[in-house]
């Protein structure tokens, strides 16, 4: 497989370049690879694959699809991601590391070579019937967006919902796409029996901000007419700050919590951006090319959450930092919580209901 992979310094002739629409830039290298491919000379002549930057589907052949989550600090027990990579090239996405497992890069490889798992639904009743299940919830979108462009034309997504209604499985989403609300019947549906709940992510309501971290994502508006449109039709709806990017984002928090207040959200949680792995790269090139100014600010208060570093993996400690400006934000989120009256109560979804539907019980 031939992918151009290193550094932005490694690509002198495409220095000046900026690849609009897409969030990443290059492609870092793999770290699983053995050999990485190199354009010495832009005015040789071989048979290098330039890279034409169009979305590619390709079509996995996955054994399992719901994955036991062991962290114990990202609020869920299971999760299902019916497909790999993401379109929308969030630049700070923590799910880009995860293609590197795959044979790809992290960087434009991750928004442009979309894995499929056509055979999900199929796996996730398998799942559902194996002896000794509990029901307990199972996440979609734990990992990549599983309402992302590539869900408008394979419908995994809305198969995997059916099935979950009809043998009473609990789903909670999290999305920050608007084709969520296609599915608003059977989200309605299942609501009625307490059996979904669906998170928004929302980072930032500034339009210019959300085009250049997100660049193939609902905007802002959309997103918050999507939480209003699913509080309307009884389905508990919360709001996922994430990540907050210190510098860029964080002074939204008032605002964007008495906003999605508004529209009828009822919870909501926040992380701020932690850039492992390849994100780092990723991210750094990122930041320089579109808040040169910021940059050094930005990047420090990254770091002073993170123990001096851009990145923690201790549990407990990843997702929300430490420091002074970490609790800031902290108590800036739960003062803000508090006077938008969010998070009064937990949403406890009904695993009770469970059950096989007889027409599957082939063996009796």
């Amino acid at each position: 497989m031939q992918t151009e992979q290193g550094n932005p310094e490694d690509h002198p002739e495409k220095a000046n370049l900026y690849f609009k629409g897409r969030g990443a830039q290059f492609n870092p290298n793999n770290r699983f690879a053995k050999n990485d491919y190199l354009k010495e000379h832009v005015e040789g002549i071989d048979d290098w694959e330039e890279t034409d930057h169009k979305t590619k589907f390709i079509f996995g052949q996955s054994k399992s699809i719901v994955n036991k989550v062991e962290s114990p600090d990202v609020g869920m027990a299971y999760s299902l991601n019916p497909y790999q990579g993401c379109e929308h090239g969030c630049t700070y996405c923590y799910a880009r590391n995860a293609h590197e497992y795959w044979g790809f890069s992290a960087g434009m490889d991750f928004e442009q070579k979309i894995i499929v798992k056509k055979e999900a639904p199929e796996l996730f009743k398998k799942f559902l019937e194996r002896k000794g299940w509990n029901a307990e919830t199972i996440s979609l979108s734990g990992n990549t967006d599983c309402y992302q462009p590539a869900e408008r034309q394979f419908k995994i997504t809305r198969q995997l919902l059916e099935i979950a209604l009809a043998y009473k499985q609990p789903i909670g989403m999290i999305t920050k796409n608007s084709l969520v609300l296609r599915d608003l019947d059977l989200l309605q549906e299942m609501a009625k029996l307490n059996l979904c709940m669906v998170y928004v992510s929302i980072n930032s309501l500034n339009e210019k901000l959300r085009l250049q971290m997100e660049p193939r994502t609902t905007t802002a508006r959309q997103r918050l007419k999507v939480v209003e449109e699913l509080s309307k039709a009884g389905i508990p709806t919360g709001v996922m700050v994430a990540p907050l990017v210190p510098g860029l984002s964080d002074h939204e928090i008032p605002q964007i919590l008495k906003t999605i207040a508004g529209c009828g959200a009822v919870s909501a949680g926040y992380t701020i951006v932690r850039l492992n792995g390849a994100i780092a790269g990723i991210f750094e090139d990122w930041l320089r090319k579109n808040f040169p100014d910021r940059f050094d600010k930005v990047w420090h208060m990254i770091q002073s959450c993170h123990g001096g570093k851009v990145n923690d993996s201790r549990f407990g400690d990843r997702m929300r930092g430490e420091g002074n400006i970490a609790q800031m934000i902290r108590d800036t989120f739960k003062l803000h919580c508090r006077l938008n009256k969010l998070n009064e109560q937990r949403i406890i979804l009904n695993s009770g209901l469970f059950e096989v539907p007889q027409a599957q019980m082939k063996l009796f």
